[in-house]
């Protein structure tokens, strides 16, 4: 039996709705795809649907560009960013159990 998402990663939206919520444009949206900085889920029917967890991301590639890193620089943060931030889940779990230990 399969596990349900997490409601964040849920893709919920439509890219009009993402591009509204958004204040990004479609085709910027597809753009952002293409170079592998969001990826949408995907009907059967292969229209995109962006979750609360693409939004997310979708804001931080925003605030990126408005401090002037390029999509190269972007894609590189991102991918250091989701590094670290499973690096610290780990070390935290490490923890709990040397904890746990008498």
């Amino acid at each position: 039996m399969l596990e349900p998402q997490p409601r964040s990663l849920r893709g919920v939206y439509g890219i009009s709705v993402m591009s509204e919520l958004s204040g990004v444009g479609p085709q910027t949206l597809r753009l952002y795809e293409r170079r592998g900085l969001l990826t949408p889920r995907r009907t059967d029917g292969g229209t995109r649907r962006y979750s609360e967890a693409d939004l997310v991301t979708l804001g931080r590639i925003t605030e990126l560009i408005d401090d002037g890193v390029n999509l190269v620089g972007v894609k590189l943060i991102l991918s250091l960013e989701a590094e670290n931030g499973a690096l610290a889940a780990r070390i935290a779990q490490l923890s709990e159990s040397v904890d746990v230990q008498p």
